[in-house]
């Protein structure tokens, strides 16, 4: 148990913070058949089709945020084949590319007129090899954001970090626009890492620092005079004050899981919960030949693949999710977060389920619903013309629940303090669950009026239930004083909480 867990320990600082169960960080104790349990998004449509000429068949490593009133996405545009010769990546270069949406569902590829293809500047192109004379930048390793920083002039408020082979590093761009990109300075940024993947950074507007996280290896050496990878593909991080001046790194860890293949990693504060960091990062399995991996779709092509390498036909990436609260310190949950789903074709292979870089809200698909959360994934690279972008959609906060069936359970958080003054959850219940909420003193006594006889039993499904005591919500009495919460959980799930600031009537 950790040490803030134990008796005596300093209490939790909530004030008016929505906290999730993603971690361990409210849980002190759980009962009965109390579980936190991990789930897993629903699939929707398919929401774009990287099938433009200048697109193709590896397309991906997307960037996706929500603008105002529009949603923006950028993404590598990329065509990857096999032949008798290897593998065949000549067909176009490199490129960055842009879509736009008025709903996050239904996207377009406007024409920009930026790059020439094939004669024409009618296409989606914003980055492209040799655009900026003397920089050596790769379009097809783009990460972009719309910088926060309340302090962040107006010609750089959109923000991109892309990769460069020599000098070896990390360049930085901004924008006025978030469609035309000029270089900050020409030396790279960041240089002591591997960088061959999707390596990014962001405003931390908790720490009010930026952070940036890219791909290393934990064996071998990966800098401009020598390529020679080994060990896992892992992921390194620091913080900036000013976007072009790093402090010295540091490697993450993880709470209790194995070093892993992981090969994205698509951390970003968690707009609900910006405390927090939330990342997707891609993992990567090699299963070998069996007869399981002979039945998976596409069997003729996935043999083709392996013809030039044998894990390009044989293994198989799927989505995790982790949280940070530190921004180097992560629980990753080991089991999968975005499997690879039902066997289709352009399922289970090397390539699907690169979950986009971040969630961004949508509406619900039905009126009078609450919005939700989007994510979006690849799917059909390698065998398509162009490789698929499939949304999925998931609760907000709903990644970890604290979970009981009809046996019921228990939570029990540490000591913590609080400023708002009505306490809400995020929950479901059947139609024969429930939740009930005590309010402890440090020593796990109820107090007076807050007892578990004395709570107004919940139900439902909603993202913000009040909870009340004999029909009063009102907590200003116990505001900054230390506490515990109890929760009796009996077939439902509890996702976070929040004492929030109630306005008076």
């Amino acid at each position: 148990m950790p040490a803030s867990f134990l008796q005596g320990a300093e209490p939790l600082q909530l004030q008016t913070r929505r906290e999730l169960f993603i971690d361990d960080f409210l849980i002190e104790k759980l009962i009965g058949t109390a579980e936190q349990r991990l789930h897993q998004p629903t699939s929707e449509e398919i929401v774009l089709k990287h099938d433009a000429p200048w697109e193709g068949s590896g397309s991906g490593y997307h960037s996706i945020f929500k603008d105002g009133d529009i949603y923006r996405m950028y993404y590598k545009a990329w065509h990857l084949d096999v032949s008798e010769q290897g593998l065949k990546t000549d067909q176009h270069p490199l490129y960055c590319c842009y879509a736009e949406s008025d709903d996050g569902i239904h996207w377009k590829k406007p024409n920009l007129g930026i790059c020439e293809f094939n004669g024409s500047t009618d296409n989606n192109i914003i980055l492209y090899p040799g655009q900026f004379p003397g920089l050596n930048a790769d379009p097809g390793h783009p990460a972009i954001f719309k910088d926060e920083n309340p302090n962040c002039p107006p010609e750089s408020k959109y923000k991109a970090i892309i990769r460069s082979a020599k000098p070896h590093g990390l360049l930085a761009f901004h924008s006025a626009d978030g469609i035309h990109f000029k270089p900050m300075q020409s030396e790279p940024i960041i240089t002591q890492g591997a960088f061959d993947s999707q390596n990014l950074a962001f405003w931390d507007p908790v720490a009010e620092v930026y952070r940036a996280y890219w791909r290393i290896f934990t064996a071998g050496k990966t800098d401009q005079e020598n390529w020679k990878p080994a060990g896992h593909r892992a992921i390194r991080t620091a913080t900036s004050k000013d976007f072009l001046h790093w402090e010295p790194f540091v490697d993450l860890t993880y709470v209790d899981s194995p070093s892993e293949q992981l090969y994205t990693n698509q951390i970003k504060p968690y707009e609900r919960a910006p405390h927090l960091l939330i990342g997707f990062p891609t993992r990567y399995v090699e299963r070998g030949w069996s007869p399981a991996m002979e039945s998976l779709p596409e069997l003729t092509h996935r043999r083709w693949r392996s013809k030039v390498s044998d894990r390009y036909g044989m293994a198989i990436t799927e989505g995790l999710v982790m949280a940070s609260r530190d921004g180097t310190h992560f629980k990753r949950w080991n089991e999968a977060f975005l499997p690879p789903g039902r066997e289709r074709e352009g399922t289970w292979h090397y390539g699907q389920q690169y979950i986009g870089w971040h969630l961004v809200e949508t509406k619900a698909p039905q009126e009078g619903m609450l919005p939700e959360l989007s994510l979006y994934a690849t799917e059909s690279y390698w065998t398509n013309p162009g490789s698929e972008l499939r949304r999925y959609s998931i609760r907000p906060d709903g990644f970890v629940s604290i979970s009981a069936n009809r046996v019921g359970g228990e939570l029990l958080t540490p000591s913590l303090t609080f400023t708002g003054n009505e306490l809400t959850l995020n929950v479901a219940t059947s139609a024969a669950g429930s939740v009930q909420v005590e309010l402890q003193d440090t020593n796990g006594n109820p107090l007076p009026g807050y007892s578990l006889e004395e709570n107004d039993v919940l139900f439902g499904n909603s993202l913000d239930k009040s909870v009340s005591w004999n029909g009063n919500s009102d907590l200003t009495a116990l505001v900054e004083q230390p506490v515990r919460i109890r929760f009796v959980l009996n077939d439902a799930d509890l996702y976070s909480l929040q004492f929030r600031e109630k306005q008076a009537d």
